[in-house]
């Protein structure tokens, strides 16, 4: 029986949420030889290397690394930008998110790098809708961070456009998973110190993607040939509203749900009046996704429902 060439994979942000998780995959399926790119003092990964580097930037030297490398999975990005530290926001993003990406992809096709696969985000769509969002939709970034991604998206279809070197682009909206940070873990806190909420009545629609489920995606879309130059959208499969997902992490915690119903007019005038229009629409607006290209494309279904992803997050998880 011969051996199969292991694909070599570099794989940015490797250190973050998202990151751990795409490397724990790619090291227990054995069948790639994995370099993970990070700034932290970090362990070299089983029967891999790690790139030290200074920071994802318009000047990063990737040549040498590169040139052991087949596959890009370029996860890392700059998702917050501090209020204390000056300037224009989207300067600031665009540093890292486009010109930091584009140096990347530069280098990655001058080294003969098989294929780019990019994180991004559902906020390129755009952050609220009425029908479910598709690939094919015509942007539509609604911030700074968005509009990040969407101009690192444009370069590099046109960076692409003429070499060897193939595209992939998965945007997932929120994504969660056991320790997740940002809006999730938020909802997380609230449910486990009982914290009464005022959403036992959102009738909203919105579509998540739990960590297990993006990951799986990742890893199809690093060899399937109909892979190739496509834009996917992850999800699970299946739309909430915010007093469904608190009831289901509270179950899934095997905590209550402390909620009680206010109409959501009144929690969103409220919200608007204290500066808190974003927040308000993240848990009182929908936002849906439509993944039924992945299934006719990639033939790729979700493995766990949003039920089984909830639970995940707190088998083997202390909060």
């Amino acid at each position: 029986m011969k051996n199969v060439k292991k694909k070599r994979v570099l794989l940015t942000g490797a250190t973050g949420f998202v990151g751990r998780s795409i490397q724990k995959r790619l090291i227990a399926d054995g069948d790639y030889k994995l370099t993970i790119a990070t700034r932290r003092e970090v362990e070299v990964p089983d029967g891999g290397r790690i790139f030290k580097m200074a920071g994802l930037t318009a000047e990063t030297d990737w040549s040498d690394i590169l040139q052991t490398v087949d596959i890009v999975i370029h996860a890392a990005a700059r998702a917050h930008v501090m209020k204390n530290e000056g300037g224009d926001a989207l300067t600031e993003y665009r540093k890292v998110n486009v010109e930091g990406t584009l140096q990347l992809a530069r280098q990655a096709i001058q080294t003969g790098v098989q294929r780019f696969v990019f994180i991004s985000s559902i906020g390129v769509n755009g952050n609220i809708n009425k029908g479910a969002f598709a690939a094919e939709d015509t942007p539509n970034p609604a911030d700074p961070y968005a509009q990040s991604k969407y101009e690192a998206e444009q370069a590099l279809w046109e960076l692409t456009e003429n070499t060897d070197m193939e595209l992939v682009i998965i945007r997932p909206p929120l994504v969660y998973g056991p320790n997740a940070p940002g809006n999730f873990g938020s909802l997380v806190h609230w449910i486990y110190k009982g914290i009464p909420l005022p959403l036992g009545a959102i009738h909203n629609k919105r579509s998540l993607v739990g960590l297990d489920n993006l990951v799986d995606l990742i890893i199809i879309c690093i060899g399937h040939p109909a892979a190739a130059n496509e834009v996917f959208l992850a999800a699970d499969g299946e739309s909430v509203s915010t007093t469904e997902l608190l009831r289901g992490v509270a179950k899934a915690m095997g905590r209550p749900a402390r909620l009680f119903p206010i109409p959501a007019g009144l929690l969103q005038l409220g919200a608007t009046v204290l500066g808190k229009k974003a927040m308000a629409q993240r848990l009182l607006g929908s936002l849906q996704v439509d993944i039924r290209k992945n299934q006719q494309v990639l033939g790729w279904r979700p493995p766990f429902t949003l039920e089984q992803g909830l639970k995940r997050c707190f088998d083997d998880t202390t909060v």
